[in-house]
């Protein structure tokens, strides 16, 4: 009971500090944007009637326009708008063919697709051919590249692709092929029933070879050394700064589809800062989270929306290549149980985001028979402080210790220091010993640590790449690309195995196994500890019309938006 008040002391303390210090923010709803992924932006009723120019805020930098190693929202959220694969997510979220000219004709066994392309051209008028897709395709899948995503998204789905990262086969081995211009021929390892989803993600993207090979290591480094296949283009972005612009790209080949002309972006960290930059007519949109979510929960300018993305605190097992105290599995326990996830969301979030007592998140995955993979796999790690004294009592007997002091890595925006503020303060409240040390870095630099493997936690989150509970539960098989804590449980890995290979094609069997497998990554091994759903509330302007919230890869989709009523 003593505990439980001086949290709550120290949660009113925190909130207050916020309020009398900062007045601060920037659209930000989470400790970080999530390292990637239903229809919103003010309805669609209205006709363009005004200067279609809308000008928005994002929460960080953008690190790279380089599809083959994006690995970020921010990055993907811009890449779905300026360029597009062979599908596209449309109005209802579903993939409909974009470079591809239709539906691909489909092998027997299902493992041989084949795309006619459309009349499509890059930004420089030249066509956008086959070819442009087997390059992007071998140059994400290449180790020289270092893509996060080549090897993870192609691994195990696209022929040869895992052998072509692990450097045992030339990339020209992978299974795609250009039969012409306008033939393009992808083989698979195995059926994969969400393959099409997948088509629409920006690893998939195209890269036209001339102009990659041309520019060389200043391929993509700022908005002139980059070509544009989709609705916009970048511009104004020198590859470090804090604005940049979209314009409506004239070669797209829906272009009469498209109504804005330009989108003006200003990275804005502080969330004081969004509210005030809105209010004043500055900006159409502005995120809301703690204080002001509440400020502004009953204005009539708020939208709001389920964002299928989850965050979690990330155990790294093993730093410098010495074994650390989070090897201990009762200790990963006691830290994952030892802070009150509803606090979190209620009070310092404030933004209708979701206590996580799981990694995949509600409302995103459906069976056959429609159940929720949430309803049908439960809660696990739920906040319980006296199970995580015991366990954390237990956990440090058994590595010969009587006090910790870890470093809790996040971000630097305010909402970030806020929820590791928060975080340090719970978990020093119920585990005796314990010492929290916050180490608050911006978001590129806190890609660099994870790749590194440089940290003790990690305040970490994921977004969707494709609409299926693998996209979160592969996350952590052994040696994954974005496991980088020396996480590793054989059993793990093989359901997740069986849950791409045998079981492919049977929706009951391959459910179960990745249920069993969620079971065993939180709640007999405490891999991770998941903190919330995030939940988005947002201020924007009423006669924004038409903005498309995608459930994975760009979180908005801008090619049906537009202005309409502005006065």
């Amino acid at each position: 009971m003593k505990n439980r008040k001086n949290t709550f002391l120290l949660l009113l303390v925190l909130i207050l500090g916020i309020v009398l210090v900062a007045c601060s923010g920037g659209g930000d709803t989470s400790s970080e944007p999530a390292e990637t992924g239903g229809q919103g932006g003010g309805g669609t009723s209205g006709e363009p009637d005004a200067v279609q120019e809308l000008n928005l805020m994002e929460r960080a930098e953008i690190p790279s326009m380089d599809s083959a190693v994006a690995e970020d929202e921010v990055t993907f959220n811009i890449l779905n708008n300026v360029n597009e694969g062979l599908f596209r997510l449309n109005q209802e979220n579903i993939a409909e063919p974009a470079i591809a000219e239709g539906e691909p004709e489909i092998s027997a066994d299902g493992l041989t697709y084949t795309f006619k392309l459309r009349d499509a051209n890059w930004s420089d008028g030249t066509p956008v051919t086959a070819n442009d897709f087997v390059f992007a395709w071998q140059r994400a899948v290449d180790p020289e590249t270092g893509s996060p995503y080549g090897p993870y998204m192609m691994g195990g789905t696209i022929k040869n692709a895992t052998q072509i990262a692990e450097g045992d086969m030339d990339k020209s081995e992978l299974g795609i092929e250009a039969t012409d211009d306008k033939t393009l021929v992808v083989t698979l390892e195995r059926p994969v029933p969400y393959f099409i989803s997948l088509m629409s993600f920006g690893t998939f993207y195209p890269q036209k070879e001339e102009f990659v090979t041309e520019k060389g290591d200043d391929y993509a480094s700022n908005s002139d050394n980059v070509l544009y296949n989709g609705p916009f283009m970048l511009t104004g972005w020198d590859g470090t700064g804090l604005e940049w612009a979209l314009e409506k790209n004239p070669e797209y080949w829906d272009a009469e589809t498209v109504q804005l002309d330009a989108i003006n972006f200003d990275v804005v960290k502080e969330p004081s800062t969004a509210v005030n930059l809105y209010t004043s007519g500055e900006k159409d949109r502005a995120t809301l989270t703690g204080e002001f979510a509440m400020q502004y929960a009953q204005d009539p300018e708020v939208v709001r929306e389920l964002d299928p993305s989850t965050f979690y605190l990330k155990f790294n097992q093993e730093r410098d290549g010495e074994k650390t105290p989070l090897a201990n599995v009762n200790i990963r326990k006691a830290i994952a149980m030892a802070f009150n996830k509803q606090d979190l969301t209620d009070v310092v979030l404030a933004d209708g985001s979701l206590p996580a007592n799981y990694l995949v998140p509600a409302e995103f995955a459906f069976d056959e028979n429609k159940t929720d993979f949430r309803e049908a796999n439960g809660d696990m790690l739920a906040f319980n402080a006296e199970e995580a004294k015991t366990l954390w009592q237990q956990g440090l007997e058994e590595e010969g210790l009587t006090d910790l002091t870890l470093e809790l890595l996040g971000g630097d925006t305010e909402t970030a220091k806020s929820m590791d503020e928060y975080m340090k303060a719970q978990l020093e409240d119920n585990l005796e010993g314990l010492t929290v040390n916050l180490k608050a870095v911006p978001f590129s630099v806190r890609l660099e640590l994870d790749e590194a493997q440089d940290y003790d936690i990690q305040s970490a989150g994921w977004g969707p790449d494709y609409q299926d509970p693998m996209t979160f539960l592969d996350l952590f098989v052994t040696d994954s690309p974005q496991n980088k804590m020396s996480y590793s449980n054989e059993e793990f890995d093989a359901l997740i195995e069986s849950a791409k290979g045998e079981l492919a094609q049977d929706a009951a069997a391959r459910w179960d196994a990745m249920a069993q497998a969620e079971r065993i990554l939180l709640e007999e091994d405490a891999a991770i500890a998941p903190t919330y759903q995030r939940g988005n509330m947002a201020l924007q302007k009423p006669y924004v019309k038409g903005v498309v919230v995608h459930p994975f890869g760009g979180n908005f989709g801008y090619k049906w938006a537009y202005v309409s009523g502005k006065q």
